[in-house]
């Protein structure tokens, strides 16, 4: 079974080595270019926790002056990782749904008056920082990095990817389906799918792919990529 990964490298490295050692094939094809965002210098120490939705956000921060015993809070178990590589020490992860890191965040929180760092890209798919506001909760948001669409396919990959498609694609949001969707259009691939199986997190990624005709679209939750393979 040949699988794409539509994520950053740094982002898939952990799953295409388990993938491949299970002997599958599979090829990456990140979606989405990151770039650092300048950012105004903050006391950190005013701040008593720290919301990440991204690896990314932890990359393009400027850590060094941050107590890592800071409550940390990531949205999945990859943003855990990058944490824990980072030095924090006090990690919670939610199982890569921003609106259970919402509840993990009430949950270890009650003390609303006590200020929260929220660090994310420019675009989110969720406004975490506003929702938990709203409920009374003091959230400073900080924005750190930013992303852009895809724009080009080399040659070679696009040559192997006509060469051998890919039995399934995974993509992981709303904004690297509508980067996948215009590549798609761009390099005229929109009848190469009918074979394919489109695995999406959610049904507003998935909705964005819908024009094009797949075998089968299924929706699926950060971590289960693995056990998704055998409904295949």
């Amino acid at each position: 079974m040949h699988i794409l990964l539509t994520r950053s490298l740094n982002d898939s490295k952990d799953l295409i080595q388990k993938l491949k050692s299970n002997g599958f094939k599979v090829s990456n094809l990140p979606l989405l270019e990151i770039s650092k965002v300048n950012y105004k210098e903050l006391k950190f120490s005013k701040f008593s926790s720290i919301i990440f939705t991204s690896s990314n956000a932890i990359k393009f921060l400027d850590i060094k002056n941050i107590d890592k015993n800071i409550l940390c809070f990531c949205v999945g178990s990859a943003t855990e990782k990058t944490a824990r590589s980072s030095g924090f020490q006090k990690v919670f992860a939610a199982d890569g749904n921003v609106k259970n890191l919402k509840e993990l965040v009430q949950l270890n929180l009650p003390e609303k008056n006590k200020k929260i760092l929220y660090v994310s890209g420019e675009i989110v798919s969720y406004p975490l920082d506003k929702d938990l506001i709203s409920e009374g909760y003091n959230v400073e948001r900080l924005i750190n990095y930013n992303t852009k669409h895809k724009a080009d396919l080399e040659t070679s990959f696009l040559e192997t990817l006509k060469s051998d498609m890919p039995d399934l694609v995974y993509v992981y949001s709303e904004n690297s389906a509508k980067s996948f969707l215009n590549l798609i259009k761009k390099y005229e691939l929109v009848d190469y799918w009918m074979n394919t199986n489109l695995m999406c997190i959610g049904e507003k990624t998935s909705s964005v792919l819908n024009i094009i005709k797949w075998k089968k679209i299924f929706l699926f939750n950060p971590g289960e990529e693995e056990f998704l393979l055998y409904k295949i």
